[in-house]
């Protein structure tokens, strides 16, 4: 049986935070359009082109320790030869090691992104990337829900 085009969008797209999480440079590349891409990590500026996009990647690659991506949300729109996939990325990080060689402290984090896609002859591409931060509620917020 084949995969219909919102499965194999759905795989591109964990294949995306799967190749993050291993660190694979070399693979995180080849997921991406050769021309015309862009991307927007959560208080970064606009990175244009293959150059600026993929320099991001292996700057974070380099300074990240540890990461996991608990997707959850995740939906697929189709139209033709793009797909657009909105999900929360729930971050699990650890900084560098400390003297001891241990991991850094471990931090979560909570992003909104939305991933395009295109189809292309060797499957579905990463067109763009969008990721912007969940602001927290603070606790005054939550104390104000509290029942009398």
């Amino acid at each position: 049986m084949s995969r219909t085009d919102v499965e194999l969008v759905e795989a591109a797209n964990t294949t995306f935070y799967e190749t993050m999480e291993r660190g694979d440079f070399e693979e995180l590349s080849s997921l991406w359009l050769d021309e015309g891409i862009s991307c927007i990590h959560p208080g970064w500026p606009v990175l244009s082109g293959r150059g600026e996009v993929l320099r991001s990647y292996a700057l974070i690659m380099a300074n990240t320790e540890y990461i996991q991506f608990f997707l959850t949300d995740v939906k697929v729109s189709l139209s033709g030869d793009t797909a657009l996939v909105t999900c929360t990325e729930n971050i699990l990080s650890g900084g560098p090691a400390e003297e001891s060689g241990e991991l850094g402290p471990l931090v979560g984090q909570l992003v909104v992104a939305t991933n395009v896609f295109r189809r292309t002859s060797d499957g579905w591409k990463i067109w763009s990337h969008h990721g912007s931060p969940v602001l927290a509620e603070s606790d005054d917020e939550e104390d104000d829900e509290t029942p009398s």
